[in-house]
């Protein structure tokens, strides 16, 4: 197939170096064109708040594309050392890169098991790679493919089932701190995704307040209109923030927003040591983690999130087996049919080369014997050449579909194309 993924998650790389790896639009587009150009490659760029991967193919083989050059790669576009990168790098290949998308998509390698707004995150990589022209036969088969096997996952398991992710985490944190909410306020910062969807869990609770800020006024105006909540400028966040007795902030920054610095100064004294739970949704982090103090002000991010809802996925854990099997099939015929297409042109080059070859010696012998033989006697000697022929692809051919069925095709259609010359 000549498919690899490659990159991070939160398993194999702690927040710190995913946050400094973390794609904005420019960076994809970049790395988008630079993947197509220097190396002749589909790809897509997927990034979210638990994993940065690359996933790349092209008709010859992309076994170079490895996880060092990768890492080189991606020190390139984030000027992070390569070494600090290297380490954390995981790659799949083939079939198991294909397995590996289904699942990231269907929610099975995900902080939070059955997390369903990750097929969404897979959808809008393919359709940012579609856009900038870096997908091409391969990824165009296998993300709709993806997307369709996630649908299946959450439809037929119970992967799915009940309210367990990361934003319903949050809920379970802050009934930790707060017995109760009728006199609490609830700061949202930004308005990505994951925050809105985090405070739709935090607005059951009922608090007294919500406030809203963000660097556009639209964009907060919006967020506002569906909580029932209140705009405050974005100049007035440390005015936010020492009302706040819960924070849910998603900006999407490239750096801080606020220092332990700027929280100590212009926050902490404000608030008289009342509690404060921070939630840091965003990658890289809108708060230094620092200002964690393990006392009055508590600051969680996603990966403490996906602690807390690991005690909630018993139940999922059960659909498990039943989403893996699924997925699974779906792999392997998906596997079966990429290289069944990708055969069908090496199997009609083969089979026009050794008609050639048949044609080149029996085309003669029978202008030779012209006038010797009758065409009863004709036709048995040019059955007697198609049944020879017959006998001979019978094998290539059968051992290439075989293959096809076990995801390595690739390695046995080069290697006819060298044995009998064929074009690539």
């Amino acid at each position: 197939m000549n498919l690899r993924a490659i990159g991070c998650n939160v398993e194999s790389a702690a927040v710190e170096l995913r946050e400094k790896l973390a794609f904005d639009a420019a960076k994809t587009q970049r790395a988008l064109a630079e993947l197509t150009a220097r190396f002749a490659a589909e790809a897509v760029v997927l990034g979210t708040c638990n994993r940065v991967e690359i996933y790349v193919s092209r008709q010859e083989t992309v076994a170079a594309l490895h996880v060092p050059l990768m890492a080189e790669f991606l020190s390139e576009v984030h000027g992070v050392p390569a070494s600090a990168i290297a380490p954390h790098l995981y790659e799949h290949a083939d079939a198991s890169a294909a397995k590996h998308l289904f699942r990231v998509a269907s929610g099975l390698d995900s902080v939070v098991l059955g997390e369903t707004q990750i097929a969404g995150q897979v959808k809008e990589a393919f359709e940012t790679a579609q856009k900038f022209g870096a997908t091409g036969p391969l990824l165009n088969a296998l993300f709709p493919n993806a997307l369709r096997v996630s649908k299946r996952v959450r439809t037929e398991t119970g992967i799915a089932r009940g309210h367990v992710s990361v934003s319903s985490a949050a809920v379970d944190f802050v009934q930790q701190v707060f017995s109760s909410f009728a006199d609490k306020t609830v700061l949202v910062i930004g308005a990505g995704k994951m925050g809105r969807l985090t405070l739709k869990h935090l607005a059951e609770l009922k608090p007294a307040a919500v406030l809203v800020t963000n660097r556009n006024p639209e964009r907060a105006a919006s967020v506002a209109k569906e909580c029932g909540g209140r705009v405050l400028p974005w100049d007035r966040l440390d005015d936010a923030l020492a009302q706040a007795d819960i924070v849910l902030s998603t900006t999407g920054a490239p750096e801080p927003i606020v220092t332990l610095r700027r929280y100590a100064e212009k926050v902490r004294p404000r608030r008289g040591g009342r509690p404060q739970v921070i939630f840091d949704m965003a990658v890289p982090r809108d708060f230094d983690p620092d200002i964690h103090d393990g006392d009055a002000v508590s600051v969680f991010n996603v990966d403490d999130l996906g602690r807390v809802a690991e005690a909630r996925m018993a139940e999922r854990r059960k659909h498990l087996p039943a989403a893996e099997s699924l997925i699974d099939s779906e792999v392997a015929k998906f596997v079966g049919d990429w290289n069944r297409r990708a055969n069908g042109p090496v199997i009609g080059q083969l089979t026009s080369e050794v008609d050639k070859l048949r044609d080149g010696i029996m085309v003669p012998l029978l202008a030779k014997l012209n006038g010797k033989l009758s065409d009863a006697e004709k036709a048995q000697i040019e059955q007697a050449f198609r049944l020879f022929q017959n006998k001979l692809l019978h094998g290539p051919i059968a051992a290439l579909h075989e293959s096809s069925q076990e995801g390595q095709s690739g390695g046995l259609r080069e290697a006819l194309r060298k044995l009998f010359g064929l074009q690539g």
